[in-house]
């Protein structure tokens, strides 16, 4: 299927690995040129030549930390002209109800929130513009489904769930497409991370630790960046013009819901 993007333009978030490097990946399969951000420079020069050498697409790397006013002005310095944004952004550490602070919360909001918000603000105008435009939010299943330990990810990114309900029916008319995709585990640096933690406190090898999360899947396993960019792609393409404001979950079947 030709998705209809070839010779767009794209910014993509937190890129230079996991599920922002899938995400461009696969915009890239389909012909798009990319601005890709992470904060260190040495992974994302290596990812940014390697998807220009494997796909032939022109990519402007910009190494900067996009949750700043600053890094967010470096990057929209080459990206003003853009039609696809993937906003993308780790998620604040887990934790008990009792461990976090107003500024605990403030540090997640500003990153899992106020960004994407601001980066929108930022380039919807110009999508406006010309008719067409598409943003893809990569959020979590815990949109869905809260996860106790990640308060602070379930409330930053509900808080943008909300602003994205309303916007993407506003700006729809003017040909602009916003979705949400929610990730459930994927075989990414998350996985390992959350698996480490699950092995050290339960005193099992990290191979223990992910078969017994992979257990709860319906599917038996991890996704992976590769499906999870497929996706993306998708939401992306002059296809999915008819899908607006939706939150796509991504999570083999874990969430459990009739509807």
């Amino acid at each position: 299927m030709d998705l209809g993007i070839g010779g767009k333009k794209a910014l993509v978030c937190a890129s230079s690995r996991g599920l922002g490097r899938g995400c461009a990946e696969a915009l890239a399969a389909e012909g798009v040129n990319l601005v890709m951000n992470a904060r260190s420079e040495g992974p994302l020069m290596d990812a940014a030549n390697a998807i220009a050498d494997l796909y032939g697409v022109t990519v402007t790397p910009v190494a900067a930390d996009i949750t700043s006013e600053e890094g967010r002005a470096k990057v929209l310095a080459e990206a003003t002209d853009v039609d696809i944004l993937v906003n993308n952004a780790g998620g604040p550490p887990p934790g008990m109800w009792h461990d976090w602070d107003r500024e605990d919360f403030i540090r997640a909001l500003d990153a899992n929130m106020l960004t994407p918000i601001a980066l929108m603000k930022a380039l919807l105008p110009g999508m406006i513009e010309k008719g067409w435009g598409r943003v893809v939010n990569i959020t979590s299943q815990s949109v869905k489904s809260p996860i106790a330990q990640l308060g602070l990810s379930n409330s930053a990114r509900a808080g943008l769930t909300g602003y994205v309900a309303g916007t993407s029916r506003q700006v729809a008319p003017m040909g602009v497409v916003i979705n949400n995709l929610l990730p459930g585990i994927h075989a990414t640096d998350r996985a390992v991370s959350l698996d480490t933690g699950v092995a050290e406190a339960q005193g099992i090898t990290m191979e223990e630790a992910k078969k017994q999360r992979a257990a709860t899947i319906p599917t038996r396993r991890y996704g992976t960046a590769e499906e999870f960019g497929a996706a993306c792609a998708f939401l992306c393409s002059d296809k999915a013009g008819f899908i607006i404001g939706q939150n796509i979950s991504l999570d083999g079947g874990s969430f459990n819901a009739t509807i």
